[in-house]
């Protein structure tokens, strides 16, 4: 890079429905607003990426334009990709949704085998379905055969030991903390293999 202006340098292409607007990026704005949205100090931002507290100051300041080294130095520091230096939070999708569900206030769902309390269920249009069950099957036989459906799931143990059988792989036995990631389009069962009922954590994408 040279020592132009970055301001006039540092473009971002956004899609606006067939055609591309390219808007002006403030890079070192985004530095700063990165910097600020961890509580750091120039300093402490500085130290972190490697870079003189000088050069991260005139950044800031559009008084420099970093070199690709530099570049690379910030978004290690920030704990982030050099791409996201250049990419502007999307505010204006900002919606500020939050639900809290306390324990036991979970609309229930009982089956045979779990029984499922769901989990900021007054949320609509959720990108993702988390549920707390409770994992009453002690066998497959217990199963009407396999539970598929779209999008992915993860589970995560809260009590018990339970066993996952899914349909391309051997089954897993998992203890209080463990976790899986699946593809929820493959055939899934969990087992609890406790004297007591397992508890489990779920959470499904909806996409």
């Amino acid at each position: 890079m040279t020592n132009k202006d970055p301001k006039s340098l540092i473009t971002i292409a956004r899609s606006t429905g067939d055609q591309s607007e390219a808007e002006p990026l403030d890079l070192g704005a985004r530095v700063r607003e990165l910097r600020k949205a961890r509580d750091w100090t120039l300093e402490h931002a500085a130290n972190q990426a490697g870079l003189a507290r000088s050069t991260l100051s005139k950044i800031e300041n559009g008084q420099m334009s970093p070199t690709y080294d530099a570049l690379k130095k910030l978004a290690v520091g920030l704990q982030i990709s050099v791409p996201q230096l250049f990419t502007a939070p999307e505010r204006d999708q900002i919606n500020g949704r939050l639900t809290i569900t306390k324990t036991g206030e979970g609309a229930a769902h009982a089956t045979s085998t779990y029984e499922h309390e769901l989990l900021a269920d007054s949320l609509s249009r959720k990108q993702m379905l988390p549920y707390r069950a409770r994992v009453r099957a002690r066998s497959m036989d217990e199963f009407d055969g396999w539970v598929r459906h779209d999008g992915e799931e993860f589970l995560y143990v809260l009590t018990g030991v339970v066993k996952l059988y899914t349909e391309f792989y051997e089954p897993i036995e998992m203890r209080r903390g463990d976790s899986a990631y699946y593809d929820a389009a493959m055939g899934h069962n969990v087992i609890s293999s406790s004297d007591e009922d397992a508890t489990i954590l779920w959470v499904t994408s909806l996409a």
